[in-house]
């Protein structure tokens, strides 16, 4: 970077914004403490008094050099030649660049004093900072009107035509205010950056039409208007002839034409392009997902506008992100996308799905002997861990359930087995909920044929999964808080994953309630303790054996908590 040189010069990284690098990055200024704000005020007076004193010193020599040139016919050694306008052309050249040095420095003193301050700017200031390049113009044209003045008074006996040497200030005037215009525009850009902080910018104050025009007025009419100047002096004998084969005077005019065009163009260009270069590096971290890119507001033109609608936009799409963040959290990831893709319709479909629902057993008493920061202390330890298991699966959590949770494999992401995903999950889940001790849970697992999609009213709907699978699951989680192993799984989502089956044992078969036919238990393999003795006697009291009454409760317990109605 150009101005990386300058890091080593203690507080010298202000440069930087000065200098225009379009890297530089955009700064707080709330946050700004006031001895940088005072050592970058030093360094802002110190660059526009050396640019406003530059700006009107070239002009003054490159006047100089014309009128002399335009009375002596276009001899090469006017600069040894002496003549009667000579003494009163440098004193009013110097009055010239003093006076616009004076002027220029009290109007941008009155500037730094806020500046430093570190006050919020209100309409006015915001308005005096961003005409500061046009009031320095007015300042420059002051200070050279000055000048004329000083030359008229002091040469009324030399007999040099006055019109002629009033039209060399002149255009003198309009190419030092336009330079001078670009200098302060450029060098000030702190003072408006922080003025402009927070400010509406809807319309552009100075716009890029008047910098346009600068360049005209420098590079243009007034090297033309000097040609012509010359020419009908001559034409009315005010200017001698020119006494050489080449048109001294206008080849000398037209390489200043040249010159002053080239320094116009680099400060209007550099104008235009570091707002440009600033922006299209801003773009290029929001097209790389990040949404905290700022550009620093300090140009008053058409490009400030632009400046204060990318930061808006920005911060559109900022919030944007942040409202599809809560979204996906509130109703997950798959749902999410399925709504930015097929918008507001409550449609669905008929799929096959894995359904799993966690339940904790004695939550009832854990939340009235319990205070409550610590039952959600526990019950966000628990989803967490529910989160986490789920997610590894490509589950879909369909909602949270006060101390119970349904998960979808298989809907609204489509999956290549939601049964084995579901049972996998479901295992690992058990593991994982294992060290949440002393909470007790109950997992059951389901699968088959279920409705898929958007329920509710036009105005306010949700996305869930509705048919038996879902009624299934919900009672096989309370047969698992029975048993030792936590988990129970169905006859048919066991028979869905044939990979899986093998991490799966038997436990018979029962009638749960609001079901006419018996449902085949599973637990997973290893899950019981082996001291607990024959396996068919620990089930005895769950499983309805044939001619036998069941269990009186285990019907009862497993319905308790359906998420939907009995019905389904």
């Amino acid at each position: 970077m150009r101005w990386e040189w300058l890091n080593r010069i203690p507080g010298a990284d202000l440069f930087a914004f000065i200098g225009g690098d379009d890297g530089y990055p955009a700064r707080d200024w709330s946050q700004v403490t006031i001895e940088t704000r005072r050592r970058l005020a030093k360094r802002i007076l110190i660059m526009i008094t050396i640019g406003i004193a530059g700006g009107n010193a070239v002009a003054a020599i490159e006047t100089l050099v014309m009128i002399k040139l335009a009375m002596s016919g276009g001899r090469i050694d006017f600069l040894t030649a002496y003549s009667n306008d000579t003494i009163p052309t440098l004193v009013a050249l110097i009055v010239g660049i003093a006076v616009g040095l004076i002027l220029g420095r009290r109007m941008i003193v009155q500037q730094l004093d806020w500046f430093v301050s570190g006050r919020p700017a209100g309409p006015a200031r915001r308005r005096a900072i961003v005409m500061m390049p046009m009031y320095q113009v007015y300042a420059t044209l002051g200070a050279w009107c000055a000048g004329v003045i000083v030359y008229e008074v002091t040469a009324m006996s030399t007999g040099v035509s006055l019109a002629v040497i009033t039209s060399a200030f002149v255009m003198a005037a309009a190419s030092a205010s336009c330079i001078n215009y670009l200098v302060v525009e450029r060098v000030a850009r702190p003072l408006a950056s922080a003025a402009l902080e927070g400010a509406v910018v809807v319309r552009p104050i100075l716009g890029v039409r008047e910098r346009m025009t600068a360049i005209w007025l420098v590079s243009c009419a007034v090297p033309v208007a000097g040609i012509i100047t010359i020419n009908i002096g001559r034409l009315l004998n005010w200017v001698p002839k020119s006494s050489t084969v080449i048109d001294v005077p206008i080849v000398v005019l037209s390489v200043i034409c040249v010159a002053a065009g080239i320094r116009a163009t680099v400060l209007v260009s550099r104008s235009i392009t570091d707002p440009l270069h600033g922006m299209q590096r801003a773009m290029t971290q929001v097209r790389r997902g990040n949404t905290d890119a700022h550009l620093e507001v300090y140009d008053s033109s058409e490009l400030g506008v632009l400046q204060k609608g990318f930061n808006d936009m920005v911060a559109g799409l900022a919030q944007g992100a942040q409202v599809r963040d809560l979204f996906e959290r509130h109703v997950g990831g798959g749902v999410a996308e399925q709504a930015l893709t097929h918008g507001t319709a409550l449609e669905g479909r008929n799929c096959f799905v894995a359904v799993l629902f966690v339940d904790i057993q004695g939550s009832t008493r854990l939340a009235e002997s319990a205070a409550p920061e610590a039952v959600a202390q526990t019950l966000n330890a628990f989803f967490s861990t529910v989160a986490d298991v789920v997610d590894r699966y490509d589950g879909f959590i369909n909602k949270f359930e006060g101390d119970a949770a349904l998960v979808v494999f298989g809907a609204p992401r489509e999956l290549d087995n939601p049964a084995a995903s579901a049972l996998a999950a479901a295992r690992h889940l058990r593991t994982a909920l294992a060290d949440l001790e002393p909470l007790k849970f109950g997992i059951g697992v389901s699968a088959g044929t279920a409705f898929a999609g958007n329920i509710g009213a036009e105005r306010r709907y949700e996305y869930t999964v509705i048919g038996r699978p879902v009624n299934e699951c919900a009672r096989l989680s309370e047969v698992a808080k029975s048993v030792r192993a936590n988990v129970v799984a169905s006859g048919a989502a066991v028979k869905a994953a044939p990979d899986e089956a093998e991490y799966w044992r038997s436990m018979g078969s029962m009638v749960l309630r609001g079901h006419s036919s018996p449902t085949k238990l599973f637990y997973p393999a290893g899950a019981l303790d082996p001291a607990m003795g024959d396996i068919a006697t620990f089930v005895g009291s769950l499983v309805k054996w044939p001619f036998r009454r069941p269990h009186a409760d285990a019907g009862d317990a497993a319905g308790a908590r359906a998420p939907v109605s009995e019905d389904q």
